[in-house]
């Protein structure tokens, strides 16, 4: 009986070395807006990009002094 030509350490990291040239698998996007402006963009992107299938959400938030919201959101690529 023949080997598979390729086991399951070697997909494994085939794949790895994959995400790592694409930031982990993710698609990612930093913003700086006044609060109501961070608030549409959010929604923007929830709506465009849903969490079900893209898995999106808020990584990071912080209010600046300024009152102005600093973010970043992340997405897969591609739903499957």
């Amino acid at each position: 009986m023949s080997a598979p030509k390729s086991a399951p350490r070697d997909l494994a990291r085939r794949f790895a070395l994959k995400r790592e040239g694409r930031g982990g698998g993710w698609r990612r996007e930093s913003f700086t807006l006044e609060r109501g402006e961070a608030r549409a963009k959010a929604r923007e992107w929830f709506e465009r990009f849903p969490k079900a299938a893209y898995m999106t959400e808020i990584e990071f938030w912080r209010e600046l002094d300024d009152g102005r919201i600093e973010f970043t959101i992340r997405r897969l690529p591609s739903a499957d």
